[in-house]
């Protein structure tokens, strides 16, 4: 395949003259940083120490001493199986194809249609959470709703005959197997026999997809970057997609994220400015431009700007249409992490995802009142947090200290005379003021986490094989591996304009050929960290997603299938949990509020190299989760999500 619908290092659109992070302010002088030479550099106001974790944290919480993982570290793997450790159990939950309701069953030659599809688990399952319900004043870990991203389509799997013939049909469908699932789950039976199910029929079930209506509120909605022939206010779009990762409000609702929407639109032989940032070329990757004329860019040039936000969705009120936060800014969106300032405003940590872009914060004008009840008729008017604030983006400076730039239109140069007339282009166009403010270029924003105790908050960049230029914060030419970066707020206030930061981890395979490549990680080595997530006990979960061609030896071939780690933040020890079959990713961690049960998305088993399947071929190349669960049968890989518990009835990972 010439580009794959998901991220990846090929091609960057980051064009940009910024410097590396080394050139971006001046050197620390000998003998360290006065409170003058801080002031000096807009970073006053209590640089924390980092390196020497563990230190005080806000107030009065600290990072926990350590924690004791009890399970016995998996091996690194090449089967076509799912490997857990020994003493856990693991259980098939929702696949693709499966009802999320009373809805039709998934045919195993791939032949439902578009309407049942529209009923169907999407494909590709990604970021995810699950929302328990209250059940006599507490939350219960027995039974809730799960909402999942489904990220892109694999048209050689979702066809009986792959891309043949494509048609209309073909189109819908496509269009159907993308979006986010609300389903209903709870757990049945007692002890060792317990197990997981879909509640069918269920009140809250349904289907977000690329046909959807969606509100779009925020400084950009309606204005003339967003208005269409279809939509000529620029205030509703039709669909979502490309949703990888999310986020959680502290009121209830859902964040899900587009990300790579580029590659499903058709662009002109002359491409604006805009559209050469964020990807949109000549040759689209997905057919849909040939049946549905909205991503053609030629005859609506406005509609690629429709796509790349954030949306919010409320689980637990189906007939609330969802919303494109444009508040949050405009670009490959991974996640979209929720965290409150001292003050209760709103954070949201975002990165974005590809080769030299940049990480973003935004800050909410109002207040989060936590002391008022969360009900239905209250979220509504919580999602407003969500659409007046300030949107930022992250400045590295060697040493250990970075800022946050402000994307505001008027101020560090974002203008008319710059080409932004208004906070509405700022956000459209996120990139090129980013670009315009000095960012610092990544290597692959992905997930990003927050320590429930310390509020530290963790990144994952997956990797760069593009680099070559270094600094502090990526440090490697050539970057084969990744690592994630950790940075801690100015005063512990998730709303600071400064931070201290340092590399938690340099991933690697400590046998490489290339000591650049050996990483520093003190346990189990592993590749391309993307998914992170933090159990309620502070562990740091570390999900893998390397190129799915990385299982046929190279620089992979002792790191094997990509995996699910458990990472103790104190000492920086990890240990692999999970293993998973040829060909997939492991993504969208979560878990219930007594952290006895942990769900995680096995993304596109048997993935060939190149990310397309062809039906004249085997296919696939995974026989996952046939071999694994012999209850699901078929030829098709089929991306899951499982259920992984305790067979003593503890703690996940504790």
């Amino acid at each position: 395949m010439d580009e794959e619908p998901r991220g990846t290092d090929a091609s960057p659109v980051n064009e940009s003259g910024n410097r590396h992070l080394n050139d971006l302010l001046v050197p620390i002088p000998r003998g360290g940083l006065t409170r003058r030479r801080l002031l000096q550099m807009g970073l006053a106001g209590g640089v924390l120490p980092f390196l020497g974790l563990p230190a005080r944290a806000a107030g009065k919480e600290r990072l926990p001493a350590g924690f004791a993982a009890t399970f016995e570290a998996v091996a690194a793997s090449t089967d076509d199986l799912v490997h857990v450790p020994e003493g856990y159990s693991l259980e098939l939950l929702y696949a693709w194809g499966d009802p999320v309701s009373d809805g039709p069953v998934f045919r195993a030659d791939a032949s439902n249609s578009a309407a049942e599809q529209a009923e169907q688990a999407g494909m590709h399952h990604d970021g995810m959470h699950f929302f328990p319900f209250v059940e006599r004043g507490r939350a219960s870990s027995s039974h809730g709703l799960l909402c999942v991203n489904h990220e892109y389509t694999d048209e050689g799997l979702l066809h009986p005959d792959g891309r043949a013939g494509w048609t209309a049909e073909k189109t819908l469908k496509s269009q159907c197997a993308h979006g986010v699932s609300i389903v209903e789950i709870d757990l049945t039976g007692e002890g060792r026999e317990a197990r997981w199910r879909v509640v069918r029929p269920s009140p809250y079930a349904r289907r977000i997809t690329a046909r959807t209506p969606l509100h779009i509120d925020g400084p950009a909605a309606g204005d003339e970057l967003l208005r269409t022939h279809e939509d000529p206010r620029g205030e509703r779009v039709l669909g979502t997609l490309a949703n990888c990762a999310m986020g959680v409000t502290p009121w209830g609702t859902y964040l899900s994220c587009e990300e790579n929407f580029n590659v499903y639109f058709l662009g002109s032989e002359r491409p604006t400015a805009g559209q050469r940032r964020y990807g949109i070329r000549e040759r689209a990757v997905y057919r849909w431009h040939e049946h549905d004329p909205r991503f053609a860019v030629a005859g609506e040039p406005n509609e690629p700007n429709r796509f790349g936000w954030v949306i919010e969705i409320d689980p637990w009120n189906p007939g609330k249409m969802p919303v494109k936060h444009t508040a949050l800014g405009r670009f490959k969106h991974e996640g979209a992490t929720v965290r409150l300032a001292r003050d209760g405003r709103v954070v949201v940590y975002m990165g974005d995802d590809e080769a030299f872009e940049y990480i973003y914060k935004y800050v909410s004008r109002e207040r989060f009142d936590a002391r008022q009840r969360r009900s239905a008729a209250r979220r509504p008017a919580d999602g407003r947090l969500l659409e007046d604030g300030t949107l930022y983006v992250a400045r590295f400076a060697a040493g250990g200290h970075g800022r946050w730039v402000a994307l505001r239109h008027g101020e560090n140069g974002l203008d008319a005379a710059n080409g932004f007339a208004s906070q509405a282009e700022v956000l459209i166009h996120a990139r090129l003021a980013a670009d315009h403010v000095g960012a610092t270029k990544m290597d692959r924003p992905e997930w990003i986490a927050v320590h429930p105790q310390s509020g530290e908050v963790y990144c994952s960049l997956t990797h760069n094989r593009q680099r070559v230029d270094t600094d502090a914060a990526n440090p490697r030419p050539g970057n084969v591996f990744g690592h994630i970066v950790r940075w801690r707020e100015d005063g512990g206030d998730a709303a600071a304009m400064a931070f201290s930061w340092d590399v938690f981890v340099l991933c690697g395979d400590p046998g490489h050929a290339d000591p650049k490549q050996r990483g520093n990680i003190r346990g189990d080595a592993f590749g391309s960290p993307d998914g992170l997530w933090f159990d309620r006990d502070g562990r740091l979960w570390i999900q893998t997603d390397a190129p799915s061609s990385s299982g046929d030896g190279g620089d992979y071939a002792r790191i094997g299938n990509n995996q699910v780690l458990v990472a103790d933040v104190t000492s920086r020890r990890i240990r692999r949990f999970l293993t998973g079959p040829r060909g997939c990713e492991m993504t969208g961690l979560t878990g219930t509020p007594d952290g006895r049960n942990v769900f995680v998305n096995v993304q596109h088993p048997g993935e060939l190299p190149g990310s397309r399947s062809d039906p004249a071929r085997p296919l696939g190349g995974s026989a996952w989760p046939a071999n694994q669960f012999p209850e699901v049968t078929g030829g098709r890989p089929r991306s899951a999500t499982v259920v992984i518990r305790r067979v003593d009835g503890g703690v996940v990972g504790g």
